[in-house]
């Protein structure tokens, strides 16, 4: 199971839940872990009988609510602690320092630093990797219609201390009010679709899942997501 941690205080579920919609149409079996303070998930992905601790499915996603660590997960499907969670890959999203440290996020393949521009998401965002004991390689997921260098350099100076290396690339997206409205209608309806995003929207998040697949079979990746869009 590949491990993708999503990192800092910004709003990251929606567009979480977008990128791993394109996996899972990709054949990928998909678990979102909702481990921030807020819970976002567990007040936009429908769930019929809502506890402190429970894993239902969305659009073919699973969501995992309420766990502090993988093996809280194996606990409430059931599972030996030795078993490993029959996923292809896990989204980890993560928004404080005591977070981090239970999901053992040094250990992850891939980690994401997400982050718009506000003082708020950037000082919180970066409050929560404080704690790390080892350096970790981590790119930016940007949010932000015009970022600066100057933007970006702040953001590195605010950082200066940490253990966090960061990667060359960076990841934009250009948020645009109408996307905003867009998700906000798909909430309403519990439903993921891209149709009416922007194609700056879509296209970062194309960008992400052929990350995330490390190359893997681009062509189905765009065959796959137009197919999507269309609703087919």
């Amino acid at each position: 199971m590949k491990k993708i941690g999503f990192i800092g205080a910004y709003d990251k579920t929606d567009f979480m839940l977008y990128t791993a919609k394109i996996l899972v149409e990709m054949g990928k079996k998909v678990l979102i872990v909702d481990g921030t303070l807020t819970q976002k998930a567990k007040y936009i992905v429908p769930v019929i009988k809502p506890s402190k601790t429970y894993v239902t499915e969305f659009e073919g996603i699973d969501i995992a609510v309420g766990c502090n660590n993988f093996d809280n997960i194996k606990q409430y499907l059931a599972l030996p602690e030795k078993i490993e969670l029959d996923y292809d890959i896990a989204f980890v999203d993560l928004d404080s320092v005591e977070g981090v440290q239970k999901f053992e996020l040094e250990t992850f393949e891939q980690i994401y630093f997400v982050t718009s521009f506000d003082m708020y998401s950037i000082k919180k965002g970066l409050e929560s990797i404080s704690g790390l004991q080892s350096p970790i390689h981590v790119t930016k997921i940007l949010f932000s219609k015009e970022a600066t260098k100057e933007e970006d350099d702040y953001l590195n100076f605010l950082a200066l201390g940490s253990k966090v290396i960061w990667d060359e690339e960076k990841i934009y997206f250009p948020f645009e009010t109408g996307d905003q409205t867009v998700i906000y209608n798909n909430q309403r309806v519990s439903k993921i679709k891209f149709k009416k995003l922007s194609i700056q929207y879509k296209e970062g998040i194309i960008y992400l899942a052929s990350k995330i697949l490390e190359g893997e079979n681009s062509n189905l990746l765009r065959k796959t997501f137009k197919k999507i869009e269309r609703g087919v």
